[in-house]
């Protein structure tokens, strides 16, 4: 028989006992092997069974640590290579062809035939290379009910016959119906998850939704449908479903439940030490597994400034799985953050090469080009990101914060105006509030405290309820002067997120500090003492800083303020200048220009004269196009103008 024909059917005399087998009969895999899962062949006519046996398949053996497969975007982008469409089904022909070509091991095909009232199942396991034969069975479902169940049992005893020790079988080996017993649940969700690969987190989360539907103990699918909105950039509506979730996590995997839990850490409490603690211990347990390295140099070490750690958790990714595209797109951030420019452009090239595309690789060579004053180099990445739903909206943020870095406030509002439009029209209001506080952030930093206060009341009305949304309201508000409603939200803050990394270490010290500096007694000293909680994430840019790309270092300016507020220039100068050195993690927020003029003053102050000289005019070099009317630039050219 050719590999390309289905399994055949056994006469019911020899199905009727579940578990009837074939032994394998070649050489066993080995831990450095892969795996294809091909399609099943569904000869019953319900359609239930399409999609939905792969992914109950995958469920089960992705609980093994021994066993790697090929993920399914890697089979995508080598399907393209192929000369074939990316989501082209993986027939057993098509699907060992494409392992040989992906460095594969052995392709894993299934079959479900109706029996009468009763089903037959079968897997085989085929060299992908020769065709030989790996493993062989079949067995028997009395019901359709029983279909999963039987479909467990069969991927258990696999994963015996072709190498896995009894031991970790035994240790990771969650039935599939604990995690859903609904055909018609894990249908929806197997659909979802392939609209999710296609790239389209929009057309996925409402099968998620069907899903939980469906079964509302699904918890994999609750986690699902809670990263879909975190994706989205709506934390609020995430929060519900990753708590339901993790209420629900005794029904999943071990996998699942890593899972499961590091999203519940990561968006919902906030606890990104817990976080990792909970990814390092996925690492451990699954050795094989790209997923905990990638996730661990995601918002874990990104927003906490551990950029070379998660630059060797990126490699270790990439290691294991040299298309994830997400362990390129981390590791070019982190190497970005840390000024290594031609590095962050060799890791882009280098997914390309491998034809891995994302967004966030265009906006990592917009940031080089932006430090590096390449024009011409700027225009490419911006104009590629406009292009793309996933990014056109950021890229207008993005261009809207650089222009009112520059001073051109008039264009940075239009500007901004558009990406929040752009968001609005999509249904993330969040996602548009926090573009919009933003501007309120912005304004308040050129001293325009009544349009500040309005753009952090609309911030509010679209997003209020997301902590990035507030901590920037509030910020701009209190820089504004208007401290009952931030004082309003820090207390918001304070209580609803407890155990949230850049809430207690970031937002709320920041916070504090601006209201002790707002006092009738300006209590610089006050303030001061609030921002020692933040000396440990000073140069981390906290989840707003990750996620709205402005609010890093926010702590260190703030604490420059006190130091002013002291008449401790020489301190004031120190703190104002980290934020100048670490150019490569501000990028294009608007504190850069802030931090150059309260350096510019607080040079003033000490009586350094020729350093103050060159940081005025590097300010209004910067300055050259800014809008003529702007207070704090009429302030700072009589403030030069003095100097002897």
């Amino acid at each position: 028989m050719s590999v390309g024909q289905s399994l055949p059917l056994l006469p019911p005399l020899a199905v009727a006992a579940v578990g009837y087998s074939f032994y394998p009969r070649q050489a066993k895999l080995t831990d450095k092997d892969r795996i294809v899962l091909a399609e099943f062949t569904n000869t019953t006519g319900d359609p239930v069974f399409d999609e939905t046996l792969r992914q109950g398949l995958a469920a089960q053996l992705q609980q093994s640590p021994f066993l790697a497969f090929i993920s399914d975007d890697r089979i995508r982008r080598t399907l393209l290579l192929m000369n074939q469409p990316a989501d082209a089904r993986l027939t057993p022909d098509v699907a060992r062809a494409m392992c040989v070509r992906a460095g594969g091991a052995a392709v894993m095909q299934g079959s479900i035939a109706a029996l009468g009232s009763q089903y037959v199942l079968g897997l085989r396991a085929t060299n992908c290379a020769t065709g030989d034969i790996l493993a062989d069975e079949q067995a028997q479902a009395a019901r359709k009910e029983d279909v999963l169940s039987t479909l467990s049992e069969m991927a258990t005893r696999f994963r015996t016959r072709v190498g896995e020790s009894l031991a970790t079988v035994e240790k990771y080996s969650t039935p599939l119906e604990a995690t859903t017993p609904s055909l018609e649940a894990l249908q929806a969700y197997s659909v979802g998850l392939k609209a999710g690969l296609a790239g389209s987190s929009v057309r996925a989360l409402p099968l998620f939704q069907r899903a939980v539907e469906i079964d509302p103990d699904f918890a994999l699918v609750h986690a699902h449908v809670g990263f879909s909105y975190s994706k989205m950039g709506e934390s609020a509506l995430a929060r519900p479903s990753l708590l339901k979730a993790y209420q629900l996590r005794n029904r999943a995997s071990d996998v699942e439940r890593f899972y499961i839990e590091t999203l519940y850490d990561r968006d919902f409490t906030g606890n990104l030490e817990g976080e990792r603690r909970t990814l390092e211990t996925w690492a451990d347990s699954y050795p094989r597994d790209p997923s905990a390295h990638t996730l661990l140099a995601g918002l874990a070490l990104s927003s906490t400034s551990q950029h070379e750690l998660a630059i060797a958790e990126t490699g270790k990714a990439i290691a294991l799985d040299p298309d994830v595209t997400p362990a390129y797109v981390n590791q070019a951030f982190h190497q970005l953050m840390l000024n290594r420019l031609d590095d962050a452009l060799l890791t882009v090239r280098l997914a390309a090469e491998r034809k891995l595309e994302s967004a966030d690789l265009l906006l990592t060579e917009y940031f080089v080009a932006f430090l590096t004053g390449n024009e011409n180099e700027l225009r490419r990445p911006a104009t590629a990101a406009r292009k793309s739903p996933a990014t056109e909206d950021m890229i207008s943020h993005i261009e809207a914060l650089a222009l009112a870095r520059s001073g051109q406030l008039q264009d940075a509002r239009r500007m901004a105006a558009v990406a929040v439009q752009i968001s609005q029209k999509s249904g993330r209001r969040e996602r548009a509030g926090l573009f919009e506080a933003a501007t309120a952030v912005w304004e308040a930093f050129y001293g325009n405290a009544a349009a500040a206060r309005q753009s952090a009341a609309t911030a509010l009305e679209l997003g209020g309820g997301g902590r990035e949304v507030d901590y920037a309201a509030a910020f701009a508000l209190a820089l504004g002067g208007d401290l009952p409603q931030s004082r309003a939200l820090a207390q918001g803050l304070a209580r609803e997120f407890p155990e949230d990394t850049s809430v207690q270490f970031m937002y709320l010290p920041t916070l504090l500090a601006l209201f002790a500096l707002n006092t009738p007694t300006r209590d610089a000293a006050a303030a001061i003492h609030t921002l020692q909680t933040a000396s440990r994430y000073d140069l981390a840019l906290g989840r707003v800083g990750f996620i709205g790309r402005f609010g890093g270092l926010y702590p260190i300016y703030v604490r420059g303020l006190a130091h002013l507020a002291a008449r401790h220039p020489a301190e004031a100068a120190v703190e104002f200048q980290r934020i100048l050195d670490h150019r490569s993690m501000v990028l294009v927020d608007p504190v850069d220009a802030m931090a150059r003029l309260q350096l510019a003053r607080a040079l003033a102050l000490s009586g350094d004269t020729v350093r103050t000289k060159g940081v005025y005019s590097d300010l209004l070099t910067l300055w050259t196009n800014a809008d003529a009317d702007i207070p704090v630039l009429k302030a700072a050219r009589a403030e030069y103008a003095r100097l002897p």
